[in-house]
C-alpha cells in the first residue's frame, strides 16, 4: 500500500497525533473509492486537507479551533502565487521588537542554558524571539489585512515560532534546559501556499453542527481520542491546551492564564474537553466517546468514510468495530505499528481488535455506509 512517490508535499506545525506518516496510506485508500468531494472533520494542522486539495478534490475542512481555521484559510483558500506574499512577510521581519503580553508571560532569559526563571516557572521561547513575536503580532493587526493575507501572516508567525520553541511539541509543559533551537532569531518566512482548483470550504466550528450543512461523496474522521486506562481518569491535558498557545496567538486576546504552563483560562478541562476525549463508560456499559462516534457516523450524509483509530484496549476496539458493522461495511482495514513504522495489509474484524491490544497501534477504516 506504500506510494510515497506521489503525496504532496504538505507543511504544519509540531503536532501530537499528526498525521504526516498517515498521509500516503490515507490518500491510497480515497482512491479506492470514486470520490471528488471530501470533509476533513477534524482538521488539526490541515495538512490532510492540504494533500487533498493539491490532488484536485474538492476539501471542506473543519476544527474547533482557531488556529487550525487560520492554517485551514492559508493553504485552502489561497489565490496568489507564493511571490505575492513576500513583501508582507519582509514588512513583518523589519518591525522593531517590543516588550508586550507574550514577552511578560512566555518569554525568559537564556541563563546559561536553563529555561527555570526567576519566578520558578520554564519558558517556551527566549525574551529574543517574545519580543519579536509581541512586535509582530501588534503589527498583523495595525495593517488591517484582508483575512486570507491575515492568516498567510499568522502561519507564517506561527511556523517561525515552532522552529525556535523549547519545548516536547506541546504547551502543557516546557524543557527544563533550553532547547538548542530556541537561541536561533524568529523569522517569517512565506508558508508553502499554493494554488488548487477546488472551491474548498474552511469551518471552526463542532462536527455535529457541521455535518447536517455539508453534503460530500467521503468525510474523513480523526477524533482526539483521549486515554481509556480505566484505571486512569480521562485524558488530563486535552488538545485545547495542548495547543493553547496558538489560540493566544491567532486571537491576541490576552486571555486569563493559570498554571505553571500558564494555559488559558478558557482551555482548562471542564470548559474545553472534547467528548470524543472522554473514555469513561455511560450506564448503559458503552463508552462515550465511541457512542459519539457512532452518532457521527449516522448523522454524515457521505457514501463513505474513512476513520482513524489510534489503539488503546481492546474494549473500545471491539464497540468500534461493532458501530461500524452496524453501520456500513468495510471496504478496507489498515495498521500502522509505529515502533516499526510499517502500514501492515489487511486486518478484518477480529484480527484488528486483537492486534489493538498493543500500543502504538493506528488503524484506518474505509466504511461504505449502508
Amino acid at each position: 500500500m506504500r506510494n510515497t512517490d506521489r503525496t504532496p508535499p504538505t507543511e504544519g506545525i509540531k503536532y501530537i497525533g499528526s498525521k504526516r506518516k498517515l498521509i500516503p496510506h490515507i490518500l491510497e485508500l480515497v482512491k479506492k473509492v470514486d470520490a471528488k468531494t471530501i470533509l476533513d472533520g477534524f482538521a488539526g494542522t490541515t495538512r490532510v486537507s492540504q494533500a487533498l486539495a493539491k490532488l484536485d478534490y474538492t476539501v471542506i475542512c473543519n476544527d474547533v479551533a482557531p488556529w487550525s481555521k487560520v492554517l485551514g484559510t492559508c493553504y485552502l483558500l489561497n489565490a496568489k502565487p507564493k511571490a505575492a506574499y513576500q513583501p508582507l512577510i519582509d514588512h513583518l521581519n523589519g518591525v522593531v521588537p517590543m516588550d508586550g503580553w507574550f514577552t511578560e508571560h512566555y518569554g525568559g532569559h537564556a541563563n546559561g542554558g536553563c529555561a527555570i526563571q526567576a519566578d520558578g516557572l520554564k519558558k517556551p521561547w527566549q525574551l529574543q524571539n517574545t519580543r519579536k513575536l509581541d512586535a509582530i503580532r501588534q503589527e498583523i493587526e495595525t495593517l488591517k489585512l484582508d483575512p486570507i493575507e491575515k492568516a498567510v501572516a499568522l502561519t507564517s508567525l506561527m511556523l517561525a515560532l515552532d522552529r525556535v520553541d523549547s519545548t516536547l511539541g506541546h504547551f502543557s509543559a516546557y524543557l527544563k534546559a533550553w532547547a538548542p533551537r530556541a537561541y536561533k532569531a524568529l523569522m517569517l518566512e512565506v508558508p508553502d501556499v499554493f494554488r488548487s482548483e477546488g472551491e474548498h470550504q474552511v469551518h471552526q466550528t463542532d462536527i455535529f453542527e457541521l455535518v447536517p450543512r455539508v453534503s460530500v461523496d467521503l468525510a474523513y474522521f480523526d477524533p482526539p481520542y483521549g486515554s481509556n486506562n480505566e484505571k486512569m481518569p480521562p485524558s488530563r491535558v486535552r488538545y485545547a491546551a495542548y495547543y493553547h498557545l496558538w489560540k493566544s496567538v491567532v486571537l491576541f486576546d490576552k486571555p486569563t492564564l493559570f498554571g505553571k504552563a500558564k494555559r488559558r483560562k478558557d482551555t482548562s478541562d471542564p470548559l474545553a474537553a472534547s467528548i470524543f476525549e472522554e473514555f469513561r463508560r455511560n450506564a448503559d456499559g458503552h463508552f462515550i466517546a465511541v457512542q459519539a462516534l457512532a452518532k457521527l457516523i449516522q448523522e454524515t450524509p457521505a457514501r463513505w468514510l474513512l476513520l482513524s483509530y489510534s489503539s488503546g484496549g481492546r474494549a473500545t476496539a471491539q464497540q468500534l468495530n461493532e458501530v461500524m458493522q452496524d453501520n456500513g461495511k468495510l471496504l478496507a482495514v489498515l495498521e500502522l505499528d509505529y515502533k516499526k513504522n510499517v502500514m501492515a495489509g489487511m486486518r478484518w474484524t477480529h484480527e484488528w481488535v486483537n492486534a489493538a491490544e498493543a500500543s502504538n497501534r493506528e488503524f484506518l477504516f474505509l466504511l461504505q455506509k449502508h
